[in-house]
């Protein structure tokens, strides 16, 4: 099943505002929230599916990305792992529960908590991978050892004996209005509702420790150079059993030797003999995907663009492909020999080769301006 708009999800148009998304977003969260359906699990996909809209489009890079790129720039042509494969209840409690303000009492899984607890996220880790235009055209998985911070082996926690597991402390003042109920983080735990039982040697406060993981990254043809990909879940662990970060993946392209990326077309500079751009010849081209057999016409003028269809970069949002672009470039010697140059003399005076160009034999621009019209 393919994924909605995020637009139509929240009900909200291209040129909505922050405050106007925001605003679309609170409204079906509230609606669908967990606490006024109950064992509803159509009302908890709902609410899933307006955490991630909000989600991407409460986020100025993100947005943008998926503006341009539609639901394939968040990853979701690679399908493994990238940003927008679903979020978890968690990861919404954590990470929008101050949007809702009071809505749902003191606790109600919200203010970057669940049931009161509050559910701390890990950081992300950023890389940087090298690509070349093969990857780029075919895709490609990447396998990459990344050092991160996890759960020590053999780290175990426990209920905290002062909230008993909620995160939060209740207390009651008497005041000259009467009775008064406060609520605020458990002071022994800090709000996670559980404490660690036991850490093992060399790991930090929070029972993590250093490891080398190897990651697998499955990049989606089409991506272009600077572009981010988000893997979800693998940066660094949740501190008190957390939520994971993310890894942050940044996309750096390798020039081609010979062929230059313009979009998604590939554009190819080929050279000919003069006496083969007169008479006509085969030659073969060396694309991304293989070499090509192409015939050059008797007569080809230097200039002349010749347009091998769908051979180019995939679109990232698999609108097919581009094109591959062959630019032909008549090459004068530089150097003659004596018999060369007697032959040449003789041929100067030809008729046939005074350049004498009709309204057919267009110029570069006018070439270039009729392929992409």
């Amino acid at each position: 099943m393919s994924k909605r708009d995020y637009y139509e999800i929240l009900g909200v148009s291209k040129s909505a505002s922050e405050a106007e998304i925001k605003k679309a977003y609170r409204k079906l969260a509230i609606q669908y929230h967990p606490d006024k359906n109950p064992d509803n699990k159509e009302a908890e996909e709902k609410f899933k599916e307006a955490a991630e809209a909000y989600e991407i489009l409460s986020n100025p890079e993100k947005k943008q990305r998926y503006d341009q790129f539609g639901h394939a720039g968040m990853g979701g042509a690679a399908g493994g792992g990238f940003s927008g494969g679903g979020m978890n209840m968690d990861d919404i409690f954590s990470q929008f529960g101050d949007i809702f303000g009071g809505a749902f009492g003191g606790g109600g899984g919200f203010g970057g908590q669940r049931g009161g607890r509050r559910v701390r996220k890990g950081s992300n880790l950023r890389i940087k991978v090298k690509l070349t235009l093969e990857d780029v055209v075919n895709g490609v998985q990447k396998k990459i050892k990344v050092n991160k911070l996890v759960n020590a082996e053999g780290l175990t926690f426990k209920t905290c004996d002062t909230c008993k597991g909620s995160g939060q402390v209740t207390r009651i003042a008497n005041t000259i209005l009467g009775q008064m109920q406060t609520s605020s983080p458990c002071p022994h735990c800090g709000g996670d509702g559980k404490t660690i039982e036991k850490k093992p040697a060399g790991a930090n406060e929070d029972g993590l420790i250093r490891k080398e993981e190897l990651i697998t990254i499955d990049i989606p043809a089409g991506v272009e150079d600077g572009m981010q990909l988000s893997v979800t879940g693998k940066g660094n662990a949740g501190p008190k059993d957390g939520i994971p970060g993310d890894l942050i993946v940044l996309v750096e392209e390798i020039p081609h030797e010979r062929i230059k990326r313009d979009g998604t077309n590939l554009l190819y500079d080929h050279y000919l003999s003069f006496s083969d751009a007169a008479l006509g010849a085969s030659a073969e081209i060396p694309t991304v995907t293989g070499k090509v057999k192409i015939n050059i016409e008797p007569g080809t003028q230097s200039g002349k663009v010749l347009r091998l269809k769908g051979k180019g970069v995939p679109n990232i949002q698999g609108y097919g492909n581009g094109d591959f672009l062959i630019y032909i470039n008549v090459w004068t010697p530089q150097k003659l020999s004596k018999e060369e140059k007697k032959l040449l003399e003789k041929l100067q005076t030809s008729e046939n080769f005074k350049p004498n160009p009709t309204h057919k034999d267009k110029g570069f621009f006018d070439r270039m301006k009729d392929y992409f019209n």
